[in-house]
């Protein structure tokens, strides 16, 4: 029982550590480096839902877990028997935690260019409130876009 206390905070601790695709969090690698920025207005926001990976950490965690618990109960045979059942049914619910803690709330934003393209991107919701007819920048950094209000102009006297 023991082991299946420290086997679930590592689990937890495994599916937290996942990447998030905030506007509001700026990965390692792009910091100090050069973005593109171009200017649209918001057409409209919608919320969607960014589903969660499957990477295999929470399945393993999950067996190894399981397995450790069920190989704790009974008998040398019973032991066998409810270890492989026990990592069958961890692997099952590290999967689904795994899902589940990497899945987000998002937001669709339908974008008006200024050359008259539309474009439409997915991003987790951020500390910003987007709106139709809002100015916006996009600042796209390694091949990864995120939207965010634009910053006023200041005229030069």
């Amino acid at each position: 029982m023991k082991r299946t206390l420290i086997a679930a905070p590592l689990l937890l601790a495994l599916v937290a550590g996942c990447s998030t695709t905030s506007p509001d969090v700026v990965q390692r690698g792009d910091a100090q480096r050069l973005s593109q920025v171009q200017d649209a207005t918001v057409l409209s926001v919608r919320p969607v839902r960014v589903d969660g990976s499957q990477s295999g950490i929470g399945g393993t965690a999950g067996a190894v877990a399981g397995g450790v618990a069920g190989s704790s109960v009974g008998g040398r045979r019973e032991a066998v028997v409810v270890g492989v059942l026990g990592a069958v049914a961890g692997a099952v619910v590290g999967n689904a935690i795994e899902r589940a803690g990497t899945s987000e709330d998002a937001v669709e934003i339908l974008l008006q260019m200024r050359n008259g393209d539309r474009r439409a991107i997915v991003q987790a919701k951020g500390q910003e409130t987007l709106n139709p007819g809002d100015p916006v920048i996009l600042v796209t950094t390694g091949g990864k876009t995120r939207v965010t209000k634009a910053p006023p102009v200041n005229p030069r006297s």
